[in-house]
């Protein structure tokens, strides 16, 4: 397999960074590379975005800027360590409530510790379960939000589908993700940053430089910002736009269920 990206039409399923895989056996590959990394995860973004994530992140709170509000409720998926969840809670001056879902107990087990330490366990719940079949209702949630988790799941489409499926009519869906880098000579040095230092500053931070080559290649095999937005109109979601952030190393994708 090559570095060339997946398209709307899929191909991330099968797609273990640059590795072909089959139909299945995706999921527990990448679960393997999260508990890994679990306990280093913040660490572990700031290599991959240079320490720009968190500008980023408070930029995806900024847009989606949650209703201070008890009834007002959030699904961040992915999202097991709590960095996105604990912002929004934070930002909605601790009224909103958050659900943390993850696939992988290893990440909420830290979020759970750390929510614990910040004092904000009681406007937060953490859930175990897969982003392709949610154990919520329908029409639940006020917005669904995904940081540099989505092209982690196997199968997007379902997870789309999923996300449309449990926001409420008017809900808001906020997916921020490592894209395409649209300015020339940023992309050669991103590539190179990417593929020559990020695995082995990984190697010096956790011993191990594997996970890293996998999330470095699975940016590059990620749909890029026009695709990635189609995938969300098949969905069945409205308003569909996205927001580059430096140059397009990651991009905020935005959409609502009308």
């Amino acid at each position: 397999m090559t570095g060339e990206r997946t398209s709307a039409d899929g191909g991330m399923e099968t797609s273990y960074g640059f590795r072909q895989v089959g139909q299945g056996e995706k999921q527990a590959l990448v679960n393997d590379v999260f508990h890994k990394v679990a306990k280093r995860y913040d660490i572990m973004n700031d290599v991959m975005s240079m320490g720009l994530h968190r500008a980023w992140k408070d930029a995806m709170i900024s847009a989606l800027n949650p209703r201070r509000s008890e009834d007002y409720k959030v699904l961040d998926v992915a999202g097991g360590t709590g960095d996105i969840a604990f912002r929004i809670v934070e930002a909605s001056d601790r009224k909103a409530h958050a659900t943390v879902l993850d696939i992988n107990g290893s990440m909420l087990a830290v979020g759970a510790e750390r929510a614990e330490k910040k004092g904000l366990t009681p406007n937060l719940t953490f859930v175990e379960a897969n982003a392709e079949d949610l154990p919520f209702e329908a029409n639940s949630f006020d917005a669904y939000t995904i940081a540099f988790g989505i092209r982690n799941v196997p199968r997007i489409d379902l997870a789309l589908s999923e996300a449309y499926r449990v926001l409420k009519r008017g809900g808001r869906l906020l997916v921020l993700e490592f894209s395409e880098v649209d300015m020339p000579l940023l992309d050669k040095v991103y590539d190179t940053w990417s593929f020559n230092a990020i695995p082995k500053f990984g190697r010096m931070v956790t011993g191990d430089a594997e996970p890293y080559q996998y999330l470095v290649e699975s940016i590059r095999k990620f749909p890029n910002q026009r695709d990635f937005a189609a995938m969300i109109t098949t969905a069945g979601f409205s308003r569909v736009n996205f927001t580059n952030y430096t140059g397009g190393i990651a991009a905020l994708h935005s959409a609502w269920k009308i």
